[in-house]
C-alpha cells in the first residue's frame, strides 16, 4: 500500500467520525459531559488536516497526525489518541510503502501504547472495547489484502461497540451511574468504530 493509498483511508476515517458527531453527542449526554461528539470532531480534523500537509513518508504522516492531536484541548480522548497514533508512527516505515507486515506490526504497537496509559481492557466500557478485537483482527489476519485485512477490522470494532451496550462503565464521569450505564453504547467505542469503518473505505 503507498502513502497516498493509506492517507486516502485515513481521510476517510476522519469523515466517518465528522458525520457521527451528533450520535455521540447524544450518547455522552446521557452519562458523560456530553462533548464527546465534539472534541472527536477536534481530533478527527486534526487527523485529517495533519495528513493533507505531511510531506514525508507514512511514519512522518502518523507523527504529524499524533502531533496535531496533541496540541489540541479537549476531553480524555485527546491524550488517548494521541498515544495511539504516537505508538502506530513508532512501527511504521519511514517510507512511502507498507505491507501487511508493515500495518500488522503499527497496529499492534498503537495498541500496546494505548494499553500502558489507560490501564482499560475489554468489558471496562470504554474505546478499547472497539479497539481491541479490531486490533486482534489486524494482526491475526493471514491474508495478504488490505480491504480485507480493515474490513475485517471494522466489522470486530462494530461489534465491540455493540456489546459494549452490556457493560457497565468504569471508567470516567459514567463510572458512577453504575448498572444504569447497561444498554448504552459506549462514546469512545462508537467513535474508534467509527473511525474503522472509514478505513475499510479504500
Amino acid at each position: 500500500m503507498k502513502k497516498a493509498e493509506l492517507a486516502q483511508r485515513l481521510k476517510h476515517a476522519c469523515t466517518s467520525v465528522l458525520a457521527a458527531e451528533d450520535e455521540l453527542t447524544d450518547i455522552d449526554s446521557r452519562f458523560g459531559d456530553a462533548d464527546h461528539g465534539l472534541t472527536m470532531n477536534k481530533i478527527a480534523g486534526a487527523i485529517s488536516d495533519a495528513v493533507d500537509q505531511s510531506e514525508g513518508g507514512i511514519q512522518s504522516m502518523l507523527d504529524d497526525a499524533a502531533m496535531a492531536v496533541m496540541t489540541l484541548n479537549g476531553g480524555s480522548a485527546v491524550p488517548l489518541w494521541n498515544t495511539w497514533l504516537d505508538g502506530m508512527q513508532e512501527n511504521a516505515p519511514e517510507g512511502d510503502e507498507i505491507d501487511i507486515a508493515g500495518l500488522q506490526a503499527a497496529f499492534s504497537r498503537a495498541l500496546e501504547a494505548l494499553t500502558e496509559i489507560s490501564g482499560a481492557k475489554m468489558g471496562d466500557k470504554t474505546m478499547m472495547d472497539a479497539l481491541i478485537p479490531a486490533s486482534l483482527a489486524i494482526a491475526s489476519y493471514q491474508g495478504d489484502d488490505e480491504n480485507e485485512l480493515f474490513a475485517s477490522a471494522a466489522r470486530a470494532a462494530a461489534q465491540g461497540a455493540e456489546d459494549s451496550k452490556q457493560y457497565v462503565s468504569k471508567f470516567g464521569r459514567a463510572r458512577s451511574y453504575g448498572a444504569q450505564t447497561i444498554g448504552t453504547p459506549d462514546a469512545g467505542a462508537m467513535s474508534m468504530s467509527y473511525f474503522f469503518q472509514g478505513l475499510a473505505q479504500a
